[in-house]
């Protein structure tokens, strides 16, 4: 059984992009809108002649009470998308934790 990677993070750091690269292929689509990706997306990868599998995640939106969420147009969807991340991890064997480092610590 090969390994899986889940790619997590909050909503637009370039999961999808990574995604697709370590793919290398178009698989995920990728838009500067944030909660682009709501559901878990499965792949193949290799690196350094490992194969694994890869997931691609929708972005883990922080915001809560009532405040506007980071993935306007997946509003209604954050809780779903959030656990649809937690399954990912808790089935993964390693998580890369993907940040934007041009927004600095959030």
């Amino acid at each position: 059984m090969k390994p899986i990677v889940a790619l997590v993070g909050r909503p637009n750091v370039g999961k999808s992009t990574l995604f697709n690269r370590l793919a290398g292929e178009r698989l995920a689509i990728v838009d500067d809108t944030p909660g682009t990706t709501r559901d878990r997306l499965f792949g193949e990868a290799e690196w350094n002649g490992r194969i694994f599998n890869i997931v691609d995640t929708g972005g883990i939106d922080p915001t809560h009470g009532g405040k506007t969420p980071l993935s306007i147009g997946s509003a209604d969807f954050v809780e779903d998308i959030r656990k649809q991340a937690q399954v990912a991890i808790q089935e993964a064997d390693a998580i890369l934790f993907i940040t934007d480092g041009e927004s600095g610590v959030t």
